[in-house]
């Protein structure tokens, strides 16, 4: 087997730039769990304003952040509606189970969906029936393939949800792609939520990290759950630094991204062993549907010649481009996956 050196796994495979190295060894810190991290303070000031929120807390992860603004926002027994495939339910272990006591419903297929799909979820007031506590978006969904949620349906879903006195979430683990994509501020992708986590760790290269977003007080109390939860830290500056350089230098190579995605899909057109809707290919992500053999020998074959991809079930290949793939990298990998499917 030769050097493995194109990963195609996930966006979350990047590693720190020689730039974000020597931001992260340049960062002024302090004690985060006294409130004295100066680089911490100002980054999450930053990113609130970005936002159009009053407030940001860094935390380790994705997950942390979802979990969190599930627990501020419902009771046990509450239900929560969420597109099908959401990352909340998928990949964060029962979390919000075993946390919060909460339960899953999913509106609409494929990960997006309607007004009306989430209307027909919420429960009446009805002491023997569970009570709607929240409605979550993900933004891009993962996996729907990085699609970008259309925002007359975030408008439609929100408005309704609020006059229906719901709390609403959305996960933006990858709201960067969305907003590289649609063109809307992240301001105006945020503004129609309650809180917002957004995540560094993934197109913009940083190491660890996301920000949950929202009011003062959701903060403050966001902030006695993480510690809660194991996620109190200290010189967290150094890890701060890292998302924000990302922020300044990474943002804006997504549409890079975007564009080997793409051209990986057009590259795959003409293979029998594969079936993709080029169209639904909208950022970085691509689900490829195997045809003729395995996803699992597909994955195994690719590897053996340095390519590396995930199965994802059924029939599903999973190709996600990020910041450490060239334009050559797209050409070889579709020509290594295009052999492991014949």
């Amino acid at each position: 087997m030769r050097a493995m050196t194109i990963d195609l796994r996930s966006d979350t495979v990047t590693k720190p730039t020689e730039g974000m190295r020597r931001a992260m060894a340049d960062a002024i810190v302090g004690d985060d769990g006294y409130g004295d991290d100066p680089t911490a303070n100002k980054f999450e000031a930053r990113i609130a304003a970005l936002f159009g929120k009053e407030a940001a807390l860094f935390v380790p992860s994705g997950t942390m952040a979802n979990q969190i603004a599930i627990r501020l926002h419902t009771k046990p027994g509450d239900e929560v509606i969420i597109g099908e495939g959401a990352h909340c339910m998928h990949y964060e272990s029962g979390a919000a189970a075993a946390l919060s006591g909460v339960q899953f419903v999913i509106a609409g297929k494929g990960g997006l969906y309607t007004r009306a799909e989430m209307e027909a979820l919420v429960r009446p007031i009805d002491l023997y029936l569970p009570r709607t506590g929240l409605v979550m978006i993900e933004n891009t969904h993962n996996r729907a393939g990085g699609r970008v949620f259309p925002q007359n349906d975030v408008l439609a879903i929100t408005e309704l949800a609020r006059a229906k006195n719901l709390a609403l979430h959305l996960d933006g683990a990858r709201i960067w792609n969305a907003h590289a994509k649609s063109g809307l501020s992240l301001d105006v992708l945020a503004k129609p939520f309650d809180t917002v986590s957004v995540c560094f760790s993934k197109g913009l290269g940083a190491p660890v990290g996301s920000v949950l977003l929202g009011t003062s007080e959701h903060i403050e109390i966001s902030r006695r759950y993480r510690k809660q939860l194991g996620g109190g830290m200290r010189q967290i500056g150094i890890l701060c630094a890292a998302a924000e350089y990302g922020l300044d230098n990474h943002l804006k190579l997504l549409v890079d991204d975007h564009a080997r995605a793409a051209r990986f899909v057009s590259l795959m057109a003409s293979c029998d062993g594969y079936k993709c809707d080029p169209k639904s290919v909208e950022t970085n992500i691509i689900n490829l549907e195997a045809t003729k053999k395995h996803p699992d020998d597909i994955v195994a074959q690719a590897l053996k010649e340095g390519v590396l991809v995930n199965a994802e079930g059924g029939s599903r290949v999973r190709v996600v481009t990020n910041l450490g793939v060239s334009d050559k990298d797209i050409e070889v990998a579709a020509d290594v996956l295009r052999r492991a499917a014949s």
